[in-house]
């Protein structure tokens, strides 16, 4: 006779709520494991729950009834319900496993930070030797070997128990769910390992479980090592925009295999998964020690070496197309935001780089600057680089990478008058004694 199963699960769910900071966000599928959480969670913690949250992957009658079984559920335990849908439109990159698995993530990370609330799976032990055993096969270090033990702002109140617990828990307390035909397709390699490979190893390994834990929990514990010695040892910044900085002399001296582990605890700071193949090109790259030059990363990231630092962040974006400044009002264009004033800045001290008094009689547009620019005289300067200016304002690549200019066309011709934030050309600072409009430029964050 198995032990009672009640008491393990509740006071998994018990210890879970009690440990967390925030409400949570349960993600429930519908399936055996995550409705197992949402009744659990129900009956031990209702109070802590922000909300039950519900993905339909938009792959069918199955998934669309699973969507439905979760919010009747939950609505019946008087909990709220929040869904999201894959969009339609959607066209997958790399496979549609990728897609569905990237568009959830972002729906219950949406979900979460509105409802100020931590994300609680049901993942279970079981989960986790599977993962184990995947992450092997492909070849994973340290940091993907620590699985579903890695640090995360997820809460797992399972992890510690096997799938077999929580189905007869489910057993015992009459629980409904629907099961996910995709969870039987051999096409995935996740299945394939949980019905044909692990059942094999198990039979000549009857160890293979314990091993596959110890390497786990061993990986796990080296990951908290190494961001705790990153912490204690590199001046790492995260700024507002999700970019990591590393002073590049704190990497200097480090060898190969080292520089990959870092890169691939660094990277893991914004959210970052990097495969074998991106830690070992961060560390070439970092060992070449340049003062400038970008590599493109998996993800739509990039690293990016400046004169003393390296910055990884997201790769830019399509250029942006000019646009007219209005007559009135504001627009945004970028990271930046123009309005049209109608009376000038209060005295000299409201009159700064960051405003401009132009011609009415021009077209006034904004761009992207160019490297062939130059800025109309200013302050007794001629014509000169607007690459310089931008210089000697200390900006430098991704920065520069799409800082605007607003350009004049009068008669047909066409001069950058003003480099917001940096310099106004003389035709810019409404000294002429011609009838001018007075702009003010902000940089907004995004």
């Amino acid at each position: 006779m198995h032990d009672d199963p009640v008491p393990a699960v509740h006071e998994a769910a018990r210890g879970a709520a009690r440990d967390v900071d925030a409400p949570l966000l349960l993600a429930v599928s519908g399936g055996l494991d995550s409705m197992t959480l949402l009744h659990a969670m129900a009956t031990v913690a209702r109070g802590r729950i922000a909300a039950v949250a519900t993905f339909d992957h938009g792959t069918g009658p199955a998934a669309i009834d699973a969507a439905a079984h979760v919010a009747r559920t939950a609505g019946r335990l008087g909990l709220a319900v929040v869904v999201g849908r894959l969009d339609h439109a959607t066209t997958p990159r790399e496979g549609w496993e990728a897609t569905w698995r990237r568009a959830r993530h972002a729906f219950l990370a949406e979900s979460a930070a509105s409802l100020g609330a931590r994300i609680a799976t049901a993942h279970t032990e079981s989960d986790q030797i599977e993962t184990v055993l995947l992450r092997e096969l492909r070849g994973a270090g340290a940091r993907g070997l620590a699985g579903l033990l890695a640090p995360s702002p997820i809460v797992r109140p399972f992890v510690a128990l096997r799938r077999p617990t929580l189905a007869r828990y489910a057993g015992r307390r009459g629980i409904e769910w629907v099961d996910d035909p995709s969870n039987a397709t051999p096409s995935s390699l996740r299945n394939r390992i949980r019905h044909d490979l692990l059942p094999a190893l198990r039979r000549v390994a009857p160890g293979i479980d314990a091993a596959l834990l110890d390497t786990g929990q061993a990986a796990g514990r080296w990951r908290r090592d190494l961001d705790r010695l990153l912490d204690d040892t590199l001046d790492i910044a995260i700024d507002s925009d999700g970019r990591l900085s590393v002073a590049s002399a704190e990497l200097s001296g480090y060898d190969r295999g080292l520089l990959a582990m870092v890169w691939g605890a660094l990277a893991g700071r914004v959210g970052l998964a990097l495969d074998r193949r991106g830690t070992h090109r961060l560390a070439t790259f970092t060992m070449n020690v340049p003062r400038s030059g970008t590599i493109p990363l998996s993800g739509g990231w990039c690293l990016e070496a400046r004169r003393d630092a390296y910055l990884l962040r997201r790769a830019d974006a399509e250029p942006l197309l000019p646009a007219r400044l209005p007559l009135k009002g504001s627009i945004e264009w970028g990271r930046f935001r123009f309005h049209a004033q109608v009376i000038p800045p209060a005295g000299r001290e409201g009159a700064t780089v960051w405003s401009a008094a132009l011609p009415v009689s021009a077209v006034l547009t904004v761009r992207g600057w160019h490297a062939g620019d130059r800025l109309a005289p200013a302050d007794g300067q001629p014509l000169r680089r607007v690459a310089r200016y931008l210089s000697e304002a200390g900006l430098q690549g991704s920065d520069r990478n799409g800082w605007p200019v607003v350009v004049t066309e009068e008669d047909g011709a066409g001069d950058v008058v003003w480099i917001p934030g940096v310099r106004r050309a003389d035709a810019a600072t409404g000294r002429s004694g011609r009838p001018v409009r007075h702009y003010a430029c902000e940089r907004i964050a995004r």
